[in-house]
């Protein structure tokens, strides 16, 4: 893929991953030329996502949602989209949330992380196991256990059967990682990449993103994924590179 190709795959993978998650929620959804969302299907401001816009009236009607369903959202911003929106949401009542490195690396170029002892990587395929999986979330991504409920929730909903793809990684028995890939727009997205706190700076997080992707590329060429700041280091060391920004921009709920 070119670097324009590229960076379109990760705003899309991204964005289709957030729109299937919110239908499967329960989501208002809108997907037409003047923007693309889906609202009211999460308790989780992430995953109330606007995610491409054009209509000059997108940023008030997206924000009427967000106030219908009571529920916190975020735009994310990134290159397809208007170069003015962050100066048209601020004043709407959002609030800049950060950004998120758009990477991308091949998948044959990965390059191979330092072996842990003791760690086994195995797939999800049934709820017995998402539930394991659930609960390792909870112990340190994101909102916690409130995170990992809904995203558990949405997850038995839609299978485990391409395109969605969930790993846990296992110390000695113990769980102690998990990663998902969505596979979409021509790429292998990776998401909710968490080791727990007490197993931390061990290289488990750069293993269990290295294990689920190389297991994709029987179908994909690439990976991509939008990068924590802490979690940039990790994945550059894997061989992927940084290729756009996406800008967040969040609204919480008052009274």
């Amino acid at each position: 893929m070119e670097d324009a190709e590229l960076v379109r795959a990760i705003e899309d993978n991204a964005a289709e991953l957030l729109m299937a998650m919110g239908a499967a929620g329960g989501g208002e959804q809108r997907d037409d030329a003047g923007a693309r969302w889906t609202i009211g299907g999460s308790p989780i401001d992430y995953h109330n996502a606007v995610v491409a816009a054009s209509s000059d009236d997108a940023v008030a009607e997206s924000l009427a949602l967000l106030k219908k369903h009571k529920v916190p959202g975020s735009w994310h911003v990134g290159p397809s989209m208007r170069d003015d929106l962050g100066d048209r949401l601020i004043p709407a009542g959002f609030a800049a949330g950060g950004s998120e490195p758009g990477m991308a690396v091949r998948i044959s170029e990965l390059v191979a992380p330092s072996a842990v002892p003791g760690l086994e990587i195995t797939r999800v395929g049934h709820d017995d196991a998402l539930a394991i999986w659930e609960a390792t979330l909870g112990r340190g991504f994101g909102e916690g256990e409130k995170e990992a409920r809904w995203v558990a929730s949405v997850y038995r909903k839609l299978g485990y059967r391409d395109p969605w793809r969930h790993y846990l990684g296992l110390l000695d028995g113990t769980p102690v990682a998990t990663t998902t890939v969505f596979l979409s727009a021509g790429v292998a997205g990776v998401y909710f990449v968490m080791t727990v706190p007490e197993a931390r700076r061990r290289g488990i997080g750069a293993a269990i993103t290295y294990a689920a992707l190389r297991e994709a590329e029987a179908v994909a060429e690439y990976g991509v994924l939008g990068s924590s700041p802490a979690g940039r280091s990790v994945y550059a060391g894997l061989g992927f590179r940084e290729y756009c920004t996406i800008e967040l921009y969040e609204w919480t709920p008052t009274g």
